[in-house]
């Protein structure tokens, strides 16, 4: 029994292994939330509209989502295999941490909470720096490179301390990168659709394609961690380096192009509903 998934020398096997750590982790996101949530529900003075219950509960049901997409993407069976084994797995764990878990967990917030856990932890001005577009594309973008370089991911991988704090990393910035897209606090929000557009196109599309094309294009292994692995049913780590990279390069592309025509639709309505109606031209 190990606390976090990590490097294992030892050749891949189905058995299935206990990793406390991811659950406990699961549990520290999953039941403050909804005791926060009992506790608003039962300082109420009356029942809610039907339509804010509904609203209420696909709030709860997103944050609950991204919290199980954060499990999968730990525990086992692909917490170990991104951790040791496959640069593909470690990729795709990268992927739900940053474009499932990461959203979801910032849709299902409700403005409320947000503001209270800031001013409890007196984080407030500083977050409304941080998720300026600038600031937070740069420092998500640069976590992804120093968190993809060798070093890294040879050092980190390698015990379950580092590990843990890669997949941290990936959480926090992944939240930051979305808040200046679906924020609960409409402050820390881009208020135009174009801005919106241009910046999920530019931090989550553009900037994660130059890494991926060195993934990608490489000519030999550059993590020692996955090339020394034990190999997963005859893979070779050139072949899995190069599937890591397309997984980069092309796993975004439904999640941020469907947002981004999403927007658009949102944008093309809202601009249809403040047109001004035109009076009827004399016959």
């Amino acid at each position: 029994m190990r606390f976090w998934c990590s490097a294992l020398e030892v050749p891949w096997s189905w058995s299935w292994r206990a990793y406390p750590g991811v659950w406990a982790a699961s549990l520290a996101i999953a039941v403050p939330y909804l005791v926060a949530r009992r506790r608003a529900r039962d300082m109420r003075p009356g029942p809610l509209a039907p339509s804010d219950a509904a609203a209420e509960r696909r709030q709860t049901w997103l944050f609950l989502s991204g919290v199980l997409a954060f499990w999968v993407a730990s525990d086992w069976p692909l917490g170990v295999l991104g951790a040791g084994y496959l640069a593909s797995a470690h990729m795709a764990q990268f992927m739900l941490y940053t474009l499932v878990a990461a959203p979801l967990l910032v849709l299902g917030t409700p403005e409320p909470m947000a503001r209270r856990i800031l001013a409890k932890l007196r984080l407030y001005r500083f977050m409304t720096r941080l998720t300026q577009p600038v600031c937070a594309g740069l420092v998500f973008n640069g976590c992804l490179v120093a968190t993809h370089s060798p070093w890294a991911v040879d050092t980190l991988r390698a015990n379950q301390f580092g590990s843990f704090v890669m997949d941290a990393v990936w959480l926090v910035s992944g939240v930051l990168v979305w808040l200046p897209i679906c924020s609960p606090l409409t402050e820390h929000r881009l208020r135009a659709y174009p801005g919106k557009m241009v910046y999920l196109f530019l931090a989550l599309g553009v900037v994660p394609a130059v890494p991926a094309g060195f993934l990608t294009f490489a000519s030999f292994p550059l993590y020692a961690t996955y090339e020394l692995a034990p190999r997963f049913y005859g893979l070779d780590a050139a072949t899995d380096q190069q599937t890591a990279g397309l997984i980069m390069k092309l796993g975004g592309i439904p999640i941020v192009w469907g947002t981004i025509v999403a927007m658009m639709m949102r944008w093309a309505d809202e601009s249809k509903n403040l047109s001004p109606v035109q009076p009827p031209s004399p016959r």
